[in-house]
């Protein structure tokens, strides 16, 4: 997710950056950064590790200056370093940037600059930005920023101040937040608006392809053809905790809307609509290696192992390859048959997982070959494997998974039509299909998001139920599991899911009148089956509670609410059906009053057995 902040006024920037960072520090990062302007040239400091670390050695090594940029990093490109930090420079350091985000065509511009004898010192894509600003300088600078921006592709926030023109800071804003504070005499960029609270209520809110021009007494702000525009001023009226949530009553929700940048992020660079492969950044699991593999492992905890039963059926189906998915846990005191035939695949959204630590490293004693599915940069996870997954989520603050979840499933996938790919156990129209289906889920997801306010209301008249079963088969089986464990974590409300062919083994003896059942029937084959299934419940009173793709009409006979996702290849759907899951968790557990960011006994990184 990553920080931004930037300062032009009469003020001394670096305290400003830094505070403003400070305000910054619950969007997650690794490494920070400023960059202050002193009246000759741009002193640019930046630290791995905590905020605490820069700023000792900014009071160490003061800068005086009233220009400044500032960031906080969660590495993407490049581990968490000092030379990867922000800002970035070109090789003169009159050109200095900021960025969030992924600029998607990095290395084709990076061989392009290096052609014409630029060298490059980050292993970033933002290092790129400012680079390419120093070959395409026309003399202004705010022409440059906009020559620049027809050459980049991807998402992006940017600050950039240079030396050539001190009385400027420039922002711009693609996929990636952005915000402007107008002020007395001084104006502020930041990705958020606590980082600027403590200096103005006063806000521009940037739209996608909008840059604007900060100096001191002025702020233009133009669209994408270059023409200046006119925004209306929004004044904060809401506190400081209110603010680093976005606006947003809980981070919980905020993070399930953001699952459409989130899947589209993790699908960046990697699965491309002209190429009939998955390019898997650096790992190297070619036919040859995949011929030396006669098992696979999926081994992980949680919210985790759940994306971990999707990869199961993936990597079966697709690549039919026999996979085992095993709660680390257990995996570890089983005396588990692995060895060098063995590709295990661990999977943890913080990298620190304790058990699932333990689990990699028995399997690296017997030989077994190491693949990290996880979200953060420089965990211990990634840096224990031999090859590392990242999803691409961006940092999560509530404890309750979601956006790690759907971008975990995005990985198993990409990773599963990747094997069927090498081994030939797919056709290339069928990677094509489940590619575009892929592709399309963002957009879905955030279809699905805008009827948020049926789910509220479904909620509102259920949040006093006592027991809820969630009934699924194949896919729908393990997204009913996930969706489970999301309702039992924020809501403390008894929460079962189950294999719907199961119900007659035991379960409908649970079942009475009035008991809540969510039914997931969104798999064409199994699509009757479970209709019945529905209907075994309905007999003996429950209230049953619909999951179908659009088309579907049948289930609202049977069904007594029927929510709906948009219709899709029936082996992605998990992707599409848990933000209405987790959607119904959210405000059930919101309606009973609970802490939903921070449930009872949970930790977001269980780092102990």
């Amino acid at each position: 997710m990553c920080g931004i902040v930037g300062y032009i006024g009469n003020k001394q920037a670096a305290d400003i950056l830094i505070d403003g960072l400070k305000k910054l520090e619950y969007r997650g990062y690794d490494s920070a950064g400023i960059a202050v302007y002193n009246g000759e040239k741009i002193k640019v400091q930046k630290y791995k590790g905590r905020l605490s670390v820069l700023e000792e050695k900014v009071k160490e090594n003061p800068v005086q200056g009233t220009l400044g940029i500032g960031h906080t990093r969660w590495a993407t490109h490049g581990a968490p370093s000092d030379i990867n930090s922000h800002p970035h420079s070109n090789a003169s350091g009159d050109i200095v940037v900021v960025h969030n985000g992924i600029i998607e065509n990095y290395m084709e511009l990076k061989e392009e600059l290096e052609e014409e004898g630029y060298t490059f010192k980050s292993e970033t894509d933002t290092e790129v930005v400012a680079q390419l600003l120093d070959y395409l300088y026309t003399g202004d600078i705010v022409e440059t920023v906009q020559k620049a921006l027809t050459r980049l592709n991807g998402s992006y926030a940017l600050g950039i101040i240079s030396t050539r023109e001190p009385d400027k800071l420039i922002g711009v804003r693609k996929d990636s937040p952005l915000i402007v504070g107008v002020g007395e005499g001084e104006n502020f960029i930041a990705s958020d608006i606590p980082a600027i609270l403590k200096h103005t209520k006063n806000v521009y809110f940037l739209e996608n392809n909008e840059l604007v021009i900060l100096e001191k007494d002025q702020v233009t702000i133009l669209n994408k053809k270059g023409k200046a525009i006119e925004k209306e001023i929004f004044e904060v009226n809401w506190s400081i905790e209110d603010a680093e949530k976005g606006g947003y009553r809980h981070f919980m929700l905020k993070e399930i809307e953001e699952q459409p940048k989130a899947l589209k992020d993790t699908m960046t660079s990697r699965l491309l609509e002209d190429q009939d492969q998955v390019i898997l950044d650096q790992i190297k699991l070619g036919k040859k290696e995949l011929q030396n593999i006669n098992r696979i492992f999926i081994v992980a905890c949680g919210t985790a192992y759940h994306a971990g039963l999707v990869g199961k059926y993936a990597i079966e189906r697709f690549a039919r390859i026999p996979v085992e998915t095993e709660v680390a846990s257990e995996f570890r005191y089983k005396k588990p048959i692995v060895d060098e035939h063995s590709l295990v695949i661990v999977v943890s959204q913080s990298g620190e997982t304790a058990d699932t630590l333990a689990a990699l490293r028995l399997a690296k004693e017997k030989g077994a070959r190491i693949l990290a599915i996880t979200n953060v940069i420089g965990s211990t996870v990634s840096r224990e494997a031999d090859n590392v997954l990242y999803t691409w989520a961006g940092p999560e603050i509530a404890v309750a998974s979601t956006k790690a979840y759907t971008t975990q499933l995005i990985c198993m996938y990409m990773l599963a039509l990747h094997i069927a790919l090498e081994l030939g156990t797919i056709s290339v129209e069928f990677f094509r299909e489940i590619r575009d289906a892929l592709k399309q889920t963002p957009q879905m997801v955030e279809e699905i998001l805008k009827h948020k306010h049926d789910i509220q209301k479904f909620a509102d008249h259920n949040f006093n139920t006592n027991s809820v079963f969630f009934l699924g088969r194949g896919l729908d089986y393990y997204t009913a599991m996930e969706g489970s464990l999301k309702l039992k974590e924020i809501s403390y409300i008894h929460s079962e899911a189950y294999a719907a062919g199961e119900l007659k083994h035991g379960t409908i003896a649970l079942i009475e009148k009035g008991t809540l059942i969510i039914a997931l029937a969104t798999q064409q084959e199994l699509y009757e089956k479970l209709l019945s299934n529905m209907k075994e419940v309905k007999a003996r009173g429950a209230h049953v509670v619909a999951i179908a793709q659009e088309g579907h009409e049948e289930v609202k006979k049977v069904a007594d609410e029927v929510f709906y996702i948009p219709r899709i290849n029936d082996h992605v759907t998990p992707v599409t059906i848990i933000p209405i899951l987790q959607l119904i968790a959210y405000y059930i557990a919101v309606a009973r009053g609970t802490d939903v960011d921070k449930p009872r006994n949970l930790a977001k990184s269980v780092t102990v057995e």
